[in-house]
């Protein structure tokens, strides 16, 4: 979420002229990231849930491009761009553990969610299942 008040922060001394062109482009493809990842998160397989964090990857992809294509333009200096292009990295690293499968019944009756559980990414519901928290 931190990439996308950041987006919208650098994306206000935008040119009037890119009220509905990159700046709009650009901060509803950085909503569609956090977006993508509470959609496919609500989801009931895990197959569905990988296909949003797909959207999700092809939308950072969509910010890195715009950023590039903003400082081209001249609309963010060369600083910003970097320091946003930083902050899209740390998103892409997020997704990619985001990817990784949820672990198995047998690693789970095995006792291996104890860590997913410490940080959180699991819990038990109410029937004692554990489900994914991302």
């Amino acid at each position: 979420m931190d990439l996308v008040s950041r987006i919208y922060r650098e994306t206000q001394s935008f040119p009037k002229t890119e009220t509905y062109g990159l700046m709009s482009q650009l901060r509803r493809a950085a909503v569609s990231i956090p977006s993508n990842i509470a959609e496919g998160q609500a989801r009931i397989s895990t197959g569905e849930f990988r296909q949003f964090l797909g959207n999700a990857r092809g939308s950072l992809m969509e910010v890195e491009t715009q950023i590039l294509v903003a400082n081209d333009l001249g609309y963010m200096n060369d600083n910003t761009r970097e320091s946003l292009l930083a902050a899209a990295s740390e998103v892409g690293r997020m997704l990619t553990v985001f990817w990784r499968p949820y672990p198995t019944a047998c690693d789970l009756l095995t006792g291996h969610c104890s860590l997913l559980l410490a940080m959180g990414l699991l819990k038990r519901n109410c029937s004692g299942k554990f489900t994914g928290t991302l």
